[in-house]
């Protein structure tokens, strides 16, 4: 059997697109979590209050040092195994989405941070302006503040996007099948193609990666804020 005759046999007996499609949901939904965990917290660290400001704080620089690995096994093997907490009836669907709350805390804090920076590139005026007519802390956050800061925010945004793709390989720590975990499956049982099966999965990873890039670079000079 020659080489290519043994890698498309290889291939036909895995779900190599399968596990790839585990690894978009993941994204989908942990960048969901994300983003909105990510919000509050960039609330939080800008707020009047300095209670908030030092959760928030707190919060970023914990999890931003501690390894997602960490968090995936602190879900399956702490909160799932130990404290007997589960989040799906369906034994698949529990580990899924322990992995989804894993990746939603961990990105969170460069989410927040990523729109911690676009904060800073909002002129001091513009809060100003907005506590002259009356508004408070929350509406002037909501409908002066963070508009202008998500708008300076894409291209970090976009780059904890594509971290958060590329991360989600760890989610077979936490028993999710994705594509790394079936990566090591085939490799494990076809030693002699190694380098065709780890071309195959970085090529697929360039292949979802890539886009989001081109993306955030579009979306950052259509949206940029003009000064």
């Amino acid at each position: 059997m020659s080489f290519l005759d043994r890698y498309a046999s290889v291939l036909s007996q895995y779900d190599v697109l399968g596990a790839f499609w585990v690894n978009i949901q993941l994204t989908f939904w942990a960048a969901i979590g994300s983003f909105v965990l990510g919000c509050l917290l960039a609330l939080m660290r800008i707020s009047p209050i300095a209670s908030l400001r030092g959760f928030g704080a707190t919060y970023v620089q914990l999890l931003r040092n501690t390894p997602l690995t960490i968090l995936m096994f602190i879900a399956v093997l702490g909160v799932w195994t130990q404290l007997q907490i589960t989040l799906s009836g369906d034994f698949q669907q529990n580990f899924f989405n322990f992995a989804v709350v894993a990746l939603s805390l961990y990105h969170a804090a460069f989410v927040c941070e990523a729109i911690r920076s676009g904060v800073n590139t909002v002129p001091v005026g513009q809060a100003e302006a907005a506590r002259a007519i009356g508004l408070s802390f929350l509406p002037s956050a909501r409908l002066i503040i963070f508009p202008q800061a998500l708008r300076g925010s894409i291209t970090p945004l976009g780059n904890t996007l594509i971290a958060l793709t590329k991360n989600t390989t760890v989610a077979t720590a936490a028993s999710v099948a994705e594509a790394s975990g079936l990566m090591k499956t085939m490799i494990e049982f076809n030693s002699d193609i190694v380098i065709a099966i780890f071309f195959t999965f970085a090529m697929c990873f360039v292949i979802i990666v890539i886009p989001m890039g081109l993306v955030t670079t579009w979306a950052s000079r259509k949206w940029a804020v003009k000064r």
